[in-house]
């Protein structure tokens, strides 16, 4: 791997009138963005439904696995304690809300996300190196291929891989560090409960239509897609500013593709604490900064930008 570059070794400097501001939190804001998933979700289930066929029930799988994955953004935020400020409550309610439906845990989560914060595309980068040789994070890549990869995932064919590989990466603590501590019964009850809850009511059919299907779908295809865009392509990895990717977005990829402002990605490894609703304002007193403008790694847009940086030269070494 080339020269790694950690935040405070770049020539920035926030004012901090500004800058400290950024770090409030405000759960209520985490928490309409809980609500508003979890509303998308069963009104789409509730219209496809009402309406069912093939396209809507292949729109709804899009939509639900999209508000799976804005679920999922909201526990990384969770992750870094930017939700409730009691801990317990905020691993607590972040598991029901988010992660148990996803069937793992924040407390394994974040066992691998502080590493991978620590060690940024490195060998001790967790997520680096379990990507490193998967032939869908291997660039360059053309167009056609990328595509190709995506439409793997709508077949449930790539998302079923990436689904078996993810639950043995975040199911069990690591066993080197036994790091994780957390107790096994509300994760028991959660899934108790459910299950009973399927069964007493029918439902299970519905809960295969429209959770396990987008689940091994479209969740796990938005995922591969912010990912790539994070850390993949067409980038130097010689700079903290070039080791990371912000993508400029529009409502339409904001919805799909980068809920909850997490396209600000560069933003935030440089400073984790901030909030997701802050990531804004930050972005923009970042760009008043020179080494910023000069050097960090924006990309004006998903279905554009990002698509036009997947063939560019990705000089690896683990």
């Amino acid at each position: 791997m080339g020269a790694h570059h950690h935040q405070h070794d770049l020539q920035i400097t926030l004012h901090p009138k500004q800058f400290k501001p950024l770090f409030k939190t405000k759960a209520y804001r985490h928490a309409l963005g809980m609500a508003f998933d979890w509303l998308v979700i069963v009104v789409t289930i509730y219209a496809c439904l009402q309406f069912l066929n093939p396209f809507t029930y292949l729109l709804a799988v899009v939509v639900i696995g999209a508000r799976m994955h804005a679920l999922a953004i909201l526990m990384h935020d969770a992750t870094h304690f930017r939700f409730l400020k009691n801990r317990y409550w905020n691993d607590m309610v972040s598991n029901l809300l988010t992660m148990y439906p996803l069937f793992t845990s924040i407390a394994i989560y974040r066992q691998n996300h502080l590493r991978h914060h620590q060690h940024l595309n490195t060998d001790h980068d967790p997520d680096w190196v379990a990507k490193f040789g998967k032939p869908e994070f291997t660039f360059p890549k053309t167009k056609r291929e990328f595509i190709g990869t995506l439409l793997s995932y709508l077949v449930l064919y790539q998302g079923t891989k990436d689904a078996v590989w993810f639950l043995q990466r975040f199911q069990a603590p690591d066993a080197k560090t036994h790091t994780v501590q957390e107790a096994r019964w509300p994760k028991l009850l959660f899934y108790t409960v459910l299950f009973a809850a399927l069964t007493l009511t029918g439902t299970w059919l519905y809960y295969l239509m429209f959770w396990f299907v987008p689940y091994l779908s479209s969740f796990f295809m938005f995922q591969y897609i912010r990912s790539v865009a994070e850390h993949y392509g067409e980038m130097a990895y010689d700079d903290m500013l070039s080791s990371t990717r912000t993508v400029k977005t529009n409502a339409f990829e904001r919805f799909l593709i980068a809920p909850h402002q997490v396209a600000y990605h560069l933003e935030h490894h440089l400073y984790p604490g901030v909030p997701y609703y802050n990531l804004p304002k930050l972005h923009k007193l970042l760009m008043e900064q020179e080494e910023y403008r000069a050097k960090a790694h924006i990309t004006e847009g998903y279905l554009s930008g990002l698509l036009n940086e997947l063939g560019g030269k990705m000089i690896v070494e683990v």
